[in-house]
């Protein structure tokens, strides 16, 4: 039994598809043509024109012109989220480097959690507790989401790490700073003593009712690394794309 097609058994259509599709979705073009999902395609392309300044409704557009091009049909549901999520985490990203806020939740930003973690790095030299004695790092995942609208899925779920973050800190009200640090991640840098289990315990019951209905959420600590640079390093690991 043949195998699926690829752009290369199609030249003809492939350089077509290369001349007329729009900057930057050559790559959608080709695996819509080969006959296999686009949608890693589209969300890479998404997240490209946001952090390129392009606006929503002109990617989308683009979207529409692949499809037309390619397929004579209007794009499939799944690949415009994918666009439509790849581009708003580019544009929270750029708006999360000029802000210590997230715009959306009010929750910090990644880059004052980073400036947080900084600065704590650079004062660790007081008494016998190391840093990742005194500190830890508690993180709280929002299950997927479920398709129900474009609108819904890239906002719906702002609204739910929202909630889940004035949960948070509500049990973590004193100096911790509070971070989204994910689409589905919030990240909270909390002191590392007796009454932690107990907290984390509680947000996970504060949670547990409100969330349920979306897939519920995981909470587990992470504990801080011995140097600065290996602790951005575990940000960036956290921050990564969780299977939206």
């Amino acid at each position: 039994m043949p195998g699926p097609s690829s752009a290369s058994d199609h030249p003809e259509l492939f350089e077509q598809v290369r001349a007329d599709v729009p900057a930057r979705f050559e790559a959608v073009g080709e695996a819509l043509i080969a006959g296999r999902t686009a949608t890693d395609a589209c969300e890479v392309v998404g997240r490209l024109q946001g952090s390129q300044g392009v606006s929503l409704e002109e990617t989308l557009a683009d979207l529409r012109t692949t499809y037309e091009v390619v397929l004579g049909t209007e794009p499939a549901f799944t690949d415009a989220c994918a666009v439509a999520l790849g581009w708003s985490e580019a544009t929270l990203a750029y708006l999360h480097q000029l802000s210590c806020a997230d715009p959306l939740t009010g929750l910090a930003s990644m880059a004052h959690l980073r400036g947080r973690l900084t600065e704590l790095y650079r004062g660790d030299t007081r008494g016998p507790a190391t840093l990742r004695e005194r500190y830890a790092l508690v993180v709280v995942e929002a299950a997927a989401p479920r398709f129900s609208g474009i609108a819904d899925e890239v906002f719906g779920l702002d609204l739910r790490m929202s909630r889940i973050g004035e949960s948070a800190r509500s049990v973590f009200a004193t100096d911790e700073t509070v971070c989204r640090i994910g689409p589905r991640r919030i990240v909270i840098l909390a002191a590392r003593d007796q009454g932690l289990p107990r907290r984390m315990s509680l947000l996970r019951s504060l949670l547990d009712v409100g969330e349920r209905a979306h897939g519920g959420v995981r909470i587990w600590g992470e504990s801080l690394p011995l140097a600065a640079d290996q602790a951005s390093s575990l940000l960036d690991e956290l921050s990564r794309d969780q299977a939206l």
